[in-house]
């Protein structure tokens, strides 16, 4: 019977001893992780926003992916494509996403053996006093070691690796919420400063024709040359408010072209595609939060992030204390060599060794204890991160709530005010018309209608940018579902995202 060779009894144990890769063979050094509870509290203090004619959020983030689709605006669509493929920041996030990656496959890597492979030729002369000799020698290697993971530090960093890869798939995720929060508030900016103009316009239009009345009467001596003068100032002064606006709108073109890199002339033709639209505000699509604090958490992708840089803390922990304790490797090689000498056959030889270290740490003037306390440190640094995220999110949705019910009490006053200001410049106008007011009063009339009329814009502004706040703060349509995530949108996605890997249930890491 032909017995194997005791190295290769030696490599038959690998797999056995492999398996051990979900922890140290003796034993695994370091906390394990417990996700603590979110801190928030019971229930919003806010009011939810008034009755909602269809609901965009039932309390789940995949509801709200869609949610840009409510405004029906292709403009906007449009838009928010062009932003997400040419922002840096998610560039940046991917890029950080694939070293992640690649930081895990070396963690996963080193659980194993590693293998290399060699092969050499060599054609050599010697001489002992008498004649040379040539030595041809051919030689194939193969080489493996492998660190025998005693006490868990591989297993940590593994661990560690893998929280790092689910921060920065969730920071990719929430990088493009805030790409799109962006891209909405330039573009109700654009479309604001239009409807400005508007008002404007008409403004200037009412002056005009007012002056030129004015000039007719004043030229047939029926009006002093002050009330002419008066009119005149009125109407260059609703000229240059016009001016000053379509400038500020152009500044707006401008802006969108650097967020979203479409050439001018293309975003100019997008953005006029519908001129009667594109002054008047967009209107979003309405929801509830239906879940409570700690649930409406869960969706905001940086809080998941804050969490899994937790993780990865807590792993870094074991990662340190492991380089405490000894550490064994085992290594081996077989290299068969033919090799001849002055051109005679070949002969083979055969060499093999195999062989394990122990490394035990004696002596190193408190480095390892120190790292230790560094990365304990860090862990506290990190779940402080994270609670401050949580409180600031609370606070976010909070503030975005406040700034909806807000706009919405002053909506129906601010129409009200309009309403009545427009009666009372009318009426101003008709006595003038015979004679039985000043024009002093008719313009005082006319500025306090167009002050009330750009205020009424300006709430229905804040009301839209409200409910884009409140949109991001509740995570944005993020989801810790990635295939949910692939389905909704398959050309932003990285591939294979591993989101579901995020977990608040309080469950190791």
């Amino acid at each position: 019977m032909r017995h194997k060779p005791r190295w290769a009894l030696g490599w038959s144990l690998l797999p056995l001893l492999s398996a051990c890769g979900g922890g140290g063979l003796l034993a695994t050094v370091g906390p394990d992780y417990q996700a603590e509870p979110l801190p928030a509290v019971a229930g919003w203090h806010e009011p939810q926003p008034g009755p909602v004619v269809q609901s965009a959020h039932g309390g789940a983030a995949g509801d709200l992916i869609r949610w840009w689709e409510g405004f029906n605006d292709p403009t906007l669509t449009r838009l928010l494509d062009a932003a997400e493929r040419q922002s840096a920041s998610l560039a940046e996030a991917k890029a950080r996403i694939e070293q992640a990656r690649a930081n895990l496959a070396g963690a996963d890597a080193a659980l194993l053996p590693n293998l290399d492979a060699s092969l050499a030729g060599k054609r050599s002369s010697a001489s002992f006093g008498g004649e040379p000799f040539v030595w041809n020698q051919y030689n194939a290697g193969l080489q493996s070691s492998w660190e025998i993971d005693l006490f868990g530090g591989l297993a940590r960093q593994q661990q560690a690796a893998l929280g790092q890869l689910a921060a920065k798939s969730a920071a990719w995720q929430d990088a493009r919420v805030t790409v799109a929060a962006e891209t909405a508030n330039a573009y109700l900016a654009y479309r604001y400063c239009l409807s400005q103009v508007q008002i404007l316009q008409a403004d200037r239009a009412s002056r005009s024709e007012s002056a030129q009345l004015i000039a007719i009467a004043g030229e047939s001596g029926l009006r002093p040359a002050g009330n002419v003068a008066l009119a005149r100032a009125g109407a260059a002064e609703a000229r240059s408010n016009v001016l000053q606006q379509q400038a500020q709108c152009e500044r707006g073109v401008k802006g969108l072209a650097a967020l979203t890199a479409l050439d001018e002339t293309e975003l100019r033709g997008l953005l006029g595609a519908n001129a009667e639209q594109a002054a008047k505000l967009p209107e979003p699509p309405a929801f509830r939060i239906d879940a409570i604090p700690a649930g409406v958490l869960l969706q905001r992708p940086d809080i998941a992030a804050a969490e899994r840089d937790v993780a990865e803390a807590s792993a870094n922990i074991g990662v340190q204390r492991a380089k405490q304790f000894p550490k064994l490797s085992l290594s081996g090689n077989i290299t068969p060599t033919l090799q001849n000498i002055n051109g005679a056959a070949l002969m083979l030889a055969q060499t093999w060794a195999i062989g394990p270290t122990l490394s035990l740490p004696l002596f190193d003037a408190g480095k390892r204890a120190a790292d230790v306390a560094v990365a304990e440190q860090q862990y506290l640094a990190a779940a402080s991160r994270f609670r401050d995220k949580a409180r600031t999110a609370v606070k976010e949705v909070e503030e975005a709530l406040v700034r909806l019910n807000s706009a919405g009490l002053r909506l129906p006053e601010g129409r009200a005010a309009v309403d009545s200001y427009r009666a009372n410049y009318r009426s101003l106008e008709a006595l003038n018309q015979n004679g039985l007011s000043s024009l002093l009063d008719v313009e005082t009339a006319r500025r306090n209608l167009l002050s009330a009329e750009l205020a009424l814009k300006t709430l229905e502004q804040e009301r839209v940018s409200a409910w884009i706040a409140l949109y991001r703060a509740v995570g944005g349509g993020w989801t810790a579902n990635a295939e949910a995530a692939a389905q909704s949108d398959v050309n932003a996605s990285p591939d294979s995202l591993p989101i579901q890997q995020i977990s608040f249930n309080g469950g190791k890491s």
